[in-house]
């Protein structure tokens, strides 16, 4: 049986599992169509709290609002009796409302109304229940009139005054203060209780300067009843006894404390003892929760705001002074009203599906789950096959229509109860669209795109889409449809563009809706700005190019610090970038660009940094005084976003350069103290500037001034030196010290001096000067030399000693038997016997050879004789040389003597020898002229160093094309030739010359050239310019405006008057035309008289000559003309003709007054 019974539960359990698989819940959309037509069972959406206290001074009102369709009526139950609400004049019902309202304008005790309240919202469809509320009265009673004696209390004793305040409602609030409304002071000795009662662990004789009155305060009335004081005697004596800790509360060894889970939990531990106990606190088998632990009171208090199931527990207080200690354990339990798992809400079903209901809670102890129908137990309802209740849920199976109803869980226990309502609502209605018919998506290439089709209806329709009214539904691949009819296309590409129609069907009928998509390219940003760090003035650019589809319209924002950036009249902004100029430190922020369209963004950002040079250090400071020493410390100004990377000190001193600021050291930028050396007898003043990438600060302000103490010179000076001006004297000088180097006043040098290895005793002398000369000394002896500085301090180090010489002589003896050997074209071997070393008289520095050409042996050519040096080092007896860069073919004479570093000596014999035959130079001009178009005009000059006897003069060319070169070719002439003309095969043709001149010997050094091109093709331009087609054109042009002006100035003449001269262009000249000795035509032939073509003529049928003609125009009888065919003088008619002919025409009209006329 048992086998049975465990499989029958078996399958009831997968029977539950399979229902509740297939329960479905209809969302009703918040579409106000479908809510119109929408029929649902009452709902309560407002109502008052359970325990609801409320002023007696003000109506009471009592909230209950529901929503359904059709609207609920509402009623109510008082204290689980129906409340006939119409015959009580004082309670009224809000319409359309079951808010209750009850005045007492009329009379009344509002405490004739507290109990427990109700609310019922009933429709056709349901019943719906509010909590059950609790109305109560707020109450604020009067401290009982009592009659206090005096505390009489020993010092050091504890004390507990009582206060026992009225029982209010809701209860007061606590607090004591002296008859004169001061505050009582609370500390670790003194301090309320959370009875409101006030605790001393030990009195004092100050506490008896007061009196001590509680005080309550009544939240809803805003009253303060104050209680009768409490006035204290103590009663000292001269030894106070100190007493061990006890507790004033709670009392005894341990206690115990029930609150609710989500409550405030306070535990109170309160010591009497002398000295003051203190009070620490701990939680058996576990730690405090820091976080939800607060001690409050001087630790008197532990408060946990929220409390949890895990709270519960062992607590332990424990008082100790220097006596000892005492402890309390207060034991905790957590109990819980009940709180919802799994709170039943609203089922909406079609015919024939299946549902459920669930009520989970949970509390301490574990909640009990009623269920009720339309307010009433489900148990004492009709049955209903499509209903099976299993504890805490409800099984819906088959629902049909008009088993709509409301269903009610209540879960309670003894520490309170929840209430929920839920409809179960049996509805059918055909399928409908939610929102418009058609509609148009505009999306961006590649993007996942969501085309929505939202739509309702009971039972639920079965979804599909179409795209341009073909194929089967759209399902899969790239597309995916959502249960709540939305499409998804995972990447839209421009062939997805066209008409998606979804349809929605059920048993009930059909309802379709028709979407649009286009798809377009993505805006983007396609060159963007990169973050930029500027030096302050100059100027920033950021980029912000733009790639968008056509169709779209875009607008680019800038903005700075997420805010809208205000052009102005410096900033520039164009289609692609955003230019700043002169950038200061207030355009530093983040520039983002922004380029938008209907259907997307792109954005980019960059930062600008705008770098300065730093401001100077401020508030320098000196410490740390020492004898060469001194500590300057400074603060660092604003390096304006770029990194001090230095800070340079500089000194001014007043003694020696007043006013004159020198650099005395540089250190890291990240230092801001350093020690500075300085050195004695100087007034200093300090200045420091910041340095940085950009640049260096302004100087800051000047230090304090400090002197050093003097002291004896420390420096040696340097370029200790002897040396002869003379040659019996001997100079020594030196280098005096810097000023910063004499450490003191009255600074003067020690000069020793003695002559070397022969052991005689140190000549000395003080001197201001840098310079002592010794006299009568012998002719280039070597001296030892030292030097000391010394001040009014002392004297300094000696100098090492240094080696000087007295002055130097002439030399007196000359090389001998100076020879020449070896004389080729440019260079010959130099032969002699040296001289002894004493009478060189002085430093020996070269044997000097002096030689000059002294002719060619050229015939005619003319040679300078300037005298050339060269100098030999040599300490052997006989020693050699070799003399270059001589010129071929001439005479040279050379001497030699011996130098020392101020004179030469006597010179030696003089050497003649000849230089032979060499190579000559290059011709002295090479020039090549073009004079045709086919030939080529060389010509040259002989060279100016011939180096021998010319023989002639050779001539290489080639033609070259480029980088192509032709056959090299060969052309030898005399030496009196100077010229060569070359026939060109064609105009083009360029060549490349190289020309030398021969001697004996050899060619030699090359001139070479390139025939001309620029100018030659320059002058071939010209000469063809008239078949260039750009030329024949531009004369066409000049002709036909030539011919337009004069077919104006005829009609002009045909309007106005006879013009007579003949237009040589368009008329033939007459067989009698005679042609000047100069090749110029005489058009002053009797053709004048004949008419011109279309002029007028007389009544009578006779040409009417011209009242003027081109000479009448001119001064003269000949007309004058420039060079380019223009009159010289001004168009003037003679007055005969003006005067006599006047009448008869019209005034002569020349080409020039016609073009004037048009214009």
């Amino acid at each position: 049986m048992s086998g049975q019974s465990g499989l029958t539960a078996l399958t009831l359990m997968l029977f539950l599992l399979l229902l509740w698989h297939e329960a479905t819940t209809i969302e009703v959309p918040q579409d106000p169509k479908i809510l119109q037509d929408l029929k649902q069972p009452p709902t309560i959406v407002k109502q008052s709290v359970k325990d609801y206290i409320v002023d007696p001074r003000d109506n009471i009102i009592i909230e209950c609002e529901a929503k359904g369709n059709p609207v609920p009526t509402f009623s109510w139950r008082r204290n689980g009796k129906f409340f006939n609400i119409g015959k009580d004049p004082r309670v009224t019902m809000r319409k359309r409302s079951g808010t209750l309202e009850i005045g007492f304008r009329s009379g009344g005790r509002p405490e004739d109304y507290e109990g427990e309240y109700q609310c019922f919202a009933s429709n056709d469809f349901g019943v719906a229940l509010s909590n059950k509320i609790l109305l109560r009265v707020s109450k604020a009673p009067l401290w009982p009139k009592e009659v206090l004696e005096p505390v009489v209390v020993t010092e050091g004793s504890p004390l507990v005054l009582p206060c026992n305040p009225p029982p209010g409602l809701p209860p007061p609030f606590t607090f004591w203060m002296s008859s004169f409304m001061i505050p009582i002071p609370q500390d670790k000795r003194v301090s309320m209780g959370l009875n409101g009662d006030l605790y001393f662990s030990n009195v004092i004789a100050q506490d008896a300067q007061t009196d001590y009155s509680c005080n309550a305060r009544f939240l809803f009335t805003h009253t303060i009843q104050q209680k009768n004081p409490f006035t204290l005697k103590v009663q000292t004596s001269r030894k106070v006894a100190e007493t061990t800790p006890t507790f004033l509360s709670p009392s005894g060894s341990e206690s115990s404390k029930m609150v609710l889970r989500d409550e405030k939990l306070l535990l109170e531990c309160i010591a009497a003892g002398l000295p003051t106990p203190t009070i620490k606190w701990f939680k058996k088998g576990g730690d405090l929760p820091g976080q939800k632990v607060k001690f409050e009171k001087f630790n008197k208090t532990l408060k946990i705001v929220s409390v949890s199931e895990e709270d519960a527990g062992e607590y332990v207080c424990m008082a100790n002074n220097h006596l000892g200690s005492v402890r309390h354990s207060i034991f905790v339990q957590v109990k819980a009203a009940p709180y919802w798992l799994d709170k039943p809400t609203n089922l909406v079903l079609a015919p024939d599906e299946n549902g459920r209901l669930v009520c989970r809670a949970n509390g301490n102890p574990k909640p009990i789950i009623q269920w009720l129908i339309n307010g009433q137990p489900i148990d004492s309802s009709p049955p209903n096959p499509s209903r099976q209740v299993l504890g805490d849920t409800i099984i819906f199976r088959s629902v049909q229509m008009g088993s709509s109803a409301v269903y009610q869980c209540n879960a309670s226990n003894q520490h309170g109860y929840l209430l929920a309502n839920a409809f179960v609502s049996v509805l059918d209605m055909p399928p409908r669209m939610l929102g418009p018919k058609t509609q148009l998506i505009k999306v961006v290439e590649n993007n996942r795109t969501f085309l929505d089709c939202p739509f309702f209806g009971s039972p639920l329709p079965e979804l599909r889409w179409f795209k341009n009214g073909q194929g089967s539904g759209l399902d899969g691949g790239q597309y995916r449809v959502y249960i709540n009819g939305t499409l998804e296309i995972k990447r839209a590409r421009v062939e997805d563009e066209g008409t998606y129609t979804c349809v929605a069907h059920s048993i009930l009928g059909t309802a379709d809706k028709q979407v649009r998509l286009e798809v377009k390219e993505p805006t983007r940003i396609v060159r963007a700005s990169e973050n930029q760090s500027v030096i302050r003035g100059s100027t920033a650019r950021f980029d912000c190019k733009v790639k968008s589809d056509p169709s779209l319209p875009v607008t680019v924002t800038w903005t700075k610090d997420d805010k809208p950036l205000y052009l102005g009249w410096r900033l520039k902004k164009d289609d692609e970038s955003l230019t700043i100029p002169n950038v200061n430190e207030g355009d530093e922020g983040t520039y983002s660009c922004t380029v938008t369209s209907e259907i997307d963004q792109d954005s980019s950002s960059a930062r600008l940094t705008v770098l300065d040079r730093p401001d100077p250090p401020i508030d320098l400071d000196l410490s740390d005084p020492a004898a060469r020493s001194i500590r300057l410390t400074w603060i660092p100004g604003n390096d304006h976003r770029s990194p001090i990377t230095e800070f340079l000190v500089q000194f001014e001193e007043n003694r020696w350069e007043p006013g004159r600021w020198q650099n005395l050291s540089s250190y890291p930028g990240d230092l801001n103290s350093v020690i500075l050396q300085l050195a004695p007898f100087v007034n200093y003043q300090f200045r420091v500037i910041a340095i940085n990438s950009v640049g260096q600060s302004q100087p800051s302000r000047s230090s304090p001034r400090y002197k050093t103490s003097g002291a004896a010179p420390d420096a040696i000076p340097r370029g200790l030196r002897g040396w002869g001006s003379k040659k019996d004297n001997m100079e020594i000088t030196w280098e005096p010290l810097l000023d910063l180097e004499r450490n003191g006043p009255n600074l003067h040098y020690n000069v020793w001096w003695r002559r070397k290895d022969t052991g005689e005793e140190w000549s000395n002398v003080t001197t201001l000067e840098s310079k002592y000369i010794v006299h009568s000394t012998d002719t280039y002896v070597p001296y030892e030399i030292k030097i000391q500085a010394r001040n009014d301090f002392g004297s300094g180090p000696e100098s090492n000693m240094v080696i000087g010489y007295s002055g130097e002589d002439n030399p007196t003896d000359a090389p001998t038997d100076l020879r020449v050997s070896k004389v080729d074209s440019t260079k010959a071997n130099i032969h002699w016997k040296s001289v002894d070393p004493a009478s060189v008289q002085g430093e020996f520095k070269e044997f000097r050879l002096y030689y000059w050409r002294e002719s060619s042996l050229v015939p005619g050519l003319v040679v300078s004789k300037e005298k050339m040096t060269k100098g030999f080092y040599s300490t052997v007896s006989e020693p050699s040389g070799i003399l270059t860069e001589l010129v071929p073919f001439s005479k040279y004479k050379t001497f030699m003597v011996v130098a020392n570093s101020r004179f030469e000596g006597p010179p030696s014999n003089t050497v003649e020898f000849t230089t032979k035959e060499g190579v000559p130079d290059a011709p002295r001009f090479f020039r090549i002229n073009r004079r045709s178009f086919d030939t080529l005009y060389l010509e040259w000059d002989k060279p100016l160093e011939p180096n021998g006897i010319l023989i002639g003069y050779q001539l290489k060319y080639q033609t070259i094309n480029g980088s192509r070169i032709g056959r090299p070719q060969l052309e030898t002439f005399p030496p009196n030739a100077t010229d060569f003309s070359l026939r060109l095969p064609d105009r083009s043709t360029r060549y490349k010359f190289y020309l030398s001149a021969l001697t004996q010997v050899g060619s030699g050094e090359v001139f070479a050239e390139e025939s001309p091109h620029f100018a030659n093709e320059a002058y071939i331009d010209q000469v063809d310019i008239a078949t260039q087609g750009w030329f024949i054109g531009l004369m066409c042009a000049i002709a036909l405006i030539i011919l337009i002006l004069l077919i104006v100035c005829f009609i002009k003449r045909s309007r106005g008057g006879k013009y007579p001269v003949r237009d040589k262009k368009d008329l033939p000249l007459d067989p009698v035309d005679q042609k000047d000795q100069d090749g110029s035509f005489d058009y002053h032939s009797d053709e004048d008289n004949k008419p011109l073509q279309g002029s007028q003529t007389s009544l009578d049928g006779n040409v009417k000559e011209s009242d003027d003609s081109l000479v009448d125009y001119g001064e003269g009888g000949d007309g004058q003309f420039n060079e380019d065919g223009s009159f010289i003088g001004q168009y003037t008619v003679k007055k005969d003709k003006d005067e006599t002919e006047g009448n008869e025409s019209s005034e002569a009209t020349s080409p020039v007054n016609a073009i004037y006329s048009l214009a």
